[in-house]
């Protein structure tokens, strides 16, 4: 900051419906205040969150710091969007992100100009706006949350809840009574619709914030008596209000005190659903204090800036309490991969012609077999490992990004229809998730406590195992994985192609396999010779382990699901090959049978 210019705190809070920013100097005092679209962060991509930040920039003198709130943020990787947003708004200039409930809850404290103001022992934030969430920290600083899911999967007694349970409510009443209500008939009115099968295309094509709007209409008609948006505003009173006692209660005892903070435009403006809530909380948690949030969210933006220059500690960033898994990155400076080097066999490729190329590839690809016989002593540990893992009620998981999670995925896939085992038997993880099965999820890899909260969500424990799959063996997803694996007591196998790897003892999983199977063909493209060599090894360590585990009878598969007519003709061979008996009397067992092979088999076999 130049001298001689004032020193400026700009603080932001975006929600779904609008984003409020506020311009304070070192006083606390308001220079500037100004209002925005919405910035819910799940909403925007990052050219448009982009686009909101620079809107913003344009109407405020530069500040010396930003703090900024946003719905939608939940984690690191969102927090890290809002920085880079803000830096392209805002250049050189310190940045806090956060989310609304951390700036809601910030703004409660009693005053800015305190370096430490003082809090109760446990604050929870009970908001309700378009959405809903309740959000508490404890004076250790230790956080809790109830929702905030979204209206989809969540928002219980948002705005959108309540006006989506009108719509409910109407057209149920309608079919119960073959009587349209008078509060069918008010919101006919509100949206300029003619009969109730009108709402059917208008709900279909309506926003989040247009259902949420009807919430005014419930309001409306409750204060006119109306029985049905009674009953609506009475259920979501109280679930709002055992959302936040459930809140209270993982950060408070019973009988501590708790201040409960309602904010959000539904709670603020509807004074009467307020006190409906308030008295709902009093009765579940007697010690509850409840008053309204008496400033606005952005307060506690403005609050996170000043702490970027000032250090108070009153401003320190706090994280929704969902557990963090265990990190795990390398620290030790690692030769290159093998799979990152050039071969010299292929500097030429693009000039050679199409038949020296292919005699090229698959004489590299001859060379992966002998790479893996040469662990056959690790490969047989991880089997029996696996083994073990079934036999005591365990399961096997893999975890890779890229080529190496979608093959962790098809073996796991394969699992079922050859040896009729339980889907959750084997399971594939990927870096990115779904989405990232068919095509690249960018930055996914390298989210190390994404791997991590995937092995945390999947209910990893000590009778399971976990291999990790990175040809370069430095994937940090996988180690995240890998570390919140090992933390959880799981069997834990890196299976990599890179020898060079040295790993720190506190780090190190139960077992390395990491085959040379030198560079590729095309550098770096691990999807080839490492691809292969990935394939061989899973297929080693399932097929081998379901032979442990009697699904085979020599080389034939006794244990197949068979669900089309290729493996119903496959399990006639088995049994035929097996007992001797004749197609029609195979086919007869395994229709008897529900076409379960062994139970075919011991049919046939106690019959002769």
């Amino acid at each position: 900051m130049a001298s001689g210019q004032p020193v400026l705190f700009l603080g932001i809070e975006g929600g779904g419906t609008r984003t409020v920013a506020l311009l304070v100097n070192t006083s606390g005092q308001l220079v500037k205040r100004a209002e925005f679209g919405p910035a819910n962060l799940r909403l925007l991509t990052d050219v448009q969150l982009t686009r909101r930040f620079r809107e913003i920039a344009k109407a405020f003198p530069k500040p010396a710091a930003v703090g900024i709130g946003l719905a939608g943020a939940r984690d690191e990787k969102d927090r890290v969007r809002i920085r880079q947003a803000a830096a392209a708004a805002w250049p050189r200039v310190p940045c806090h992100a956060a989310n609304d409930l951390e700036t809601a809850l910030t703004a409660a404290a009693p005053s800015l100009k305190s370096p430490s103001p003082q809090r109760p022992a446990t604050q929870v934030l009970v908001l309700s706006g378009t959405g809903s969430c309740c959000f508490g920290r404890a004076a250790t600083g230790r956080t809790a949350k109830m929702g905030g899911w979204g209206h989809l999967l969540g928002d219980k007694a948002s705005g959108y809840e309540i006006g989506l349970r009108a719509l409910k409510a109407a057209v149920f009443y309608l079919d119960r009574d073959n009587e349209w209500s008078r509060l069918g008939r008010q919101l006919l009115r509100t949206l300029q619709l003619n009969e109730p099968n009108d709402l059917i295309g208008w709900a279909q094509s309506a926003s989040k914030t247009e259902i949420a709007e009807l919430a005014l209409e419930v309001f409306s008609a409750a204060t006119r008596g109306d029985d049905i948006a009674r009953d609506i505003l009475d259920g979501a009173a109280s679930s709002l209000a055992k959302d936040a006692v459930s809140c209270a209660g993982k950060l408070a005892k019973a009988g501590e005190s708790v201040q409960f903070v309602l904010a959000g435009s539904v709670l603020l403006k509807q004074v009467k659903f307020a006190q409906k809530v308030a008295k709902e909380i009093k009765t579940r948690w007697p010690d509850a204090k409840v008053a309204p949030l008496k400033r606005e969210g952005a307060w506690g933006a403005v609050a996170f800036a000043r702490a970027l220059i000032h250090g108070q500690s009153s401003a320190a960033p706090v994280h929704v309490a969902i557990p963090q898994p265990a990190q795990s990155t390398l620290s030790a400076t690692q030769l290159l991969s093998p799979t990152e080097q050039r071969n010299p066999r292929s500097m030429h490729l693009d000039r050679m012609s199409t038949r020296a190329a292919i005699e090229l590839m698959l004489s590299e690809e001859a060379r992966v077999p002998s790479a893996l016989l040469a662990e056959r002593a690790k490969l047989e540990r991880a089997v029996g490992a696996i083994v073990r893992a079934f036999k005591r009620g365990g399961r096997l998981f893999y975890a890779g990004a890229g080529t190496s999670g979608r093959l962790g995925i098809l073996d796991a896939s394969e699992c079922p229809p050859t040896f009729r085992t339980p889907p959750e038997l084997v399971q594939g993880i990927i870096a990115g998730g779904q989405a990232a099965i068919w095509k690249a999820v960018e930055g996914a890899e390298d989210d190390a406590v994404a791997g991590g909260r995937a092995i945390q969500f999947r209910g990893v424990g000590k009778k399971d195992v976990v291999v990790g799959i990175a040809a370069s063996g430095r994937t940090p997803f996988v180690w995240g994985a890998l570390a919140e694996a090992r933390r959880r007591g799981a069997f834990t196998v890196l299976l990599c192609f890179n020898p060079n790897l040295k790993v720190p003892r506190a780090q190190r999983p139960n077992l390395i396999i990491a085959p040379n199977l030198g560079p590729e063909v095309l550098t770096g493209s691990t999807r080839l010779k490492a691809g292969t060599a990935t394939k061989l090894a899973l297929n080693l360590f399932t097929t081998l382990a379901m032979v442990r585990l009697g699904k085979v009878s020599g080389n034939l598969m006794v244990d197949l699901n068979a669900s089309n007519l290729k493996l119903r003709d496959r399990a006639v061979r088995i049994v035929r090959e097996l007992t001797g008996a004749g197609d029609d009397t195979a086919r007869a067992a395994l229709e008897r049978a529900g076409w379960n092979v062994k139970a075919a088999l011991r049919h046939l076999r106690r019959a002769t």
